[in-house]
């Protein structure tokens, strides 16, 4: 499956150019992602990696894990490949149901993002059909945002997006509560607000209490190189158990909500870390 454009970067004067970013994994939780996954690259694919990132990121993936947040309003039709929307209250994912955008054009959801920019990078290291340097970027993205329930969230609320909610004060939507809030809010209270401390956090978590589980999350059945479907399931499932639940529209959400989802989302982050590495060791590799 392919997608009908193939973009191209956009460089002034060697500098991308930046649009503002919007919804997926805020800034710290796509970093979090793609330096988790870059520690975790095996040989070949860190050499991969490295050759396709623009020379001015510095070998540094994290630095441009948010570029496809950017490029959304300049490439709009990739909007849709950032999330999922399932049925409402079903709390379950199916791909030939839900993998569509809204005018109902199959495959364009971020499962099929994933599927897509995975066989794209299979080419490497040539390619005169694909921008391989945009699939990895795109990839790295995607795996992120398919790890944010509400990126599989509720077709109604746009996955929380239309949810009016507090966060202890400040007025938010439900989804960014998700993307940013907790996020935030862990790095200011727990962590003198260093977003390193906190990804450091997680990886001691993925080498100590998470250990015996990291082969499962690695791994995907049929020696598929990706397994985006799982990783949605397990969004949906989220989602409804956990960001859904006990919120109403203008809830305000403290201590009680915050302490009891900040380790669903370090688990998600680090299982999103874990599986961007294991497949770009698979395509790579």
């Amino acid at each position: 499956m392919k997608f009908s454009r193939i973009p191209t970067l956009v460089f002034v004067s060697s500098f991308l150019i930046l649009f503002p970013v919007i919804h997926g994994w805020g800034e710290d939780g796509h970093l979090t992602v793609c330096r988790i996954a870059q520690s975790r690259l095996n040989d070949a694919a860190n050499s991969a990696v490295k050759n396709l990132l623009p020379k001015y990121a510095e070998n540094d993936l994290g630095s441009m894990c948010s570029w496809a947040d950017r490029v959304k309003f300049r490439y709009h039709w990739s909007s849709p490949l950032h999330y999922i929307d399932t049925p409402d209250n079903l709390c379950s994912y199916q791909y030939n149901r839900d993998c569509k955008d809204e005018t109902g054009e199959a495959d364009r959801c971020v499962a099929g993002a994933v599927n897509n920019y995975t066989s794209q990078l299979q080419s490497y290291p040539s390619s005169s059909e694909y921008n391989l340097t945009e699939a990895l970027l795109f990839l790295s993205h995607f795996i992120g945002d398919i790890h944010q329930p509400l990126h599989v969230g509720f077709t109604s609320d746009r996955g929380g997006n239309t949810i009016d909610v507090h966060w202890y004060t400040r007025k938010q939507v439900l989804h960014h509560v998700w993307d940013a809030n907790i996020i935030e809010t862990s790095e200011e209270r727990f962590h003198d607000s260093n977003v390193d401390e906190f990804i450091d956090a997680i990886q001691q978590n993925i080498t100590g209490i998470w250990a015996e589980q990291v082969p499962g999350w690695e791994t995907c059945s049929r020696n598929e190189t990706t397994c985006p479907d799982v990783y949605a399931s397990e969004s949906t499932k989220a989602a409804c158990a956990w960001a859904y639940k006990g919120v109403s529209e203008g809830s305000t959400l403290e201590d009680d909500y915050f302490l009891s989802r900040l380790p669903v989302v370090n688990l998600r982050l680090a299982q999103g870390g874990v599986r961007l590495a294991a497949t770009l060791n698979r395509i790579f590799g």
